[in-house]
């Protein structure tokens, strides 16, 4: 054996070029000096948040700020006497949230606003949900009725919504009362007869997102799937549970949301329909409760403090109704 052959046995290089099996040899200088491709994403990184700044911009502007005030006023001593400047504002910590919590009426109030809501929510839910399938059901033109009333209906301003369906059930011309044959009979007067007056107004003015929604939803469901479910001798409800429902899913998420914000922190339709709250209070949910604390009582403090923990139920809400969603395989 030669010593170039040894070399190259024992994997050296001899003078001929690199030695060893042909696996190990390098590549081509040609090949080894090719870089790789950057990745497009990579170098438009910022491009989209470039984009998107502006209107980050203005919701920091309308959003982070003033939650941020939000926050700072419930930790201090905030009354007229420090708006005025009679008195140097002082740090509280969580004086303020003690306060709240101690107080029985706050807890009431909570208790009552969770049960409003959580109606306002199942009731818009239902009817919206209902009217979407039937709209998919009639002809064209009870359809555009149907929809121009709903939108009507949607686009009514909430204070000059509440004080018509004020006139319709009122004790003394109401039109409501003199075709039920219930005399001069007050809705606002009972707590129970008011909140399910509030909640009828609510779910007037809100079911009209829910129906166009859903409906919008229904309408790109292939026909194929809902022809089948009728074949195989499916009923209306068994076709929703079973076939619309899961469909319309993430919808269904969106608007659901969507409802227990906007019902959870309701304002107009109680403070003008119960005059503020209801006889001694009866009828108070938790905005309402924060307006009287915070402006009526003029305890700033407070009223921020209320805000804040309206703020974390919502968000909790929101991210345990996300979270057992996603627990089910759904894709959000």
């Amino acid at each position: 054996m030669t010593a170039h052959e040894t070399l190259r046995v024992a994997g050296r290089p001899g003078p001929d070029g690199p030695a060893g099996p042909p696996g190990d040899r390098p590549r081509p200088a040609s090949v080894a000096k090719t870089k790789p491709v950057k990745s497009r994403r990579g170098s438009g990184g910022w491009t989209p948040w470039l984009y998107l700044a502006p209107a980050l911009v203005v919701l920091a502007g309308l959003l982070v700020y003033p939650l941020y005030q939000l926050g700072l006023i419930s930790f201090l001593e905030y009354t007229q006497a420090q708006v005025s400047g009679g008195e140097p504002t002082t740090f509280q910590g969580f004086g303020n949230y003690a306060t709240l919590f101690a107080d029985d009426e706050f807890w009431r109030v909570l208790l009552a606003t969770v049960v409003f809501a959580a109606a306002c929510v199942v009731s818009t839910l239902a009817t919206g949900c209902a009217l979407a399938v039937l709209l998919t059901r009639v002809r064209a033109l009870p359809r555009l009725a149907l929809m121009l009333a709903a939108l009507g209906a949607w686009a009514t301003p909430a204070v000059t919504g509440s004080t018509v369906w004020l006139f319709l059930f009122d004790p003394d011309f109401g039109p409501v009362n003199r075709v039920l044959g219930l005399g001069d009979h007050s809705w606002t007067y009972g707590r129970y007869s008011a909140f399910a007056l509030v909640l009828l107004e609510v779910v007037w003015c809100s079911f009209p997102f829910v129906m166009v929604t859903v409906y919008a939803g229904i309408r790109a469901v292939p026909s194929e799937v809902l022809e089948a479910a009728s074949l195989d001798g499916a009923s209306q409800w068994r076709v929703w549970r079973s076939v619309l429902a899961p469909m319309l899913r993430p919808i269904l998420v969106v608007v659901t949301i969507q409802s227990v914000i906007w019902d959870f922190k309701v304002f107009t339709q109680i403070y003008v329909m119960t005059n503020g709250g209801g006889i001694a209070g009866q009828n108070l949910v938790l905005n309402v409760y924060a307006y009287q604390k915070a402006f009526a009582s003029s305890q700033y403090s407070l009223g921020s403090a209320i805000g804040v923990v309206m703020l974390l139920l919502l968000m909790a809400v929101t991210l345990m109704y996300l979270r057992l969603l996603r627990r089910q395989g759904e894709e959000l």
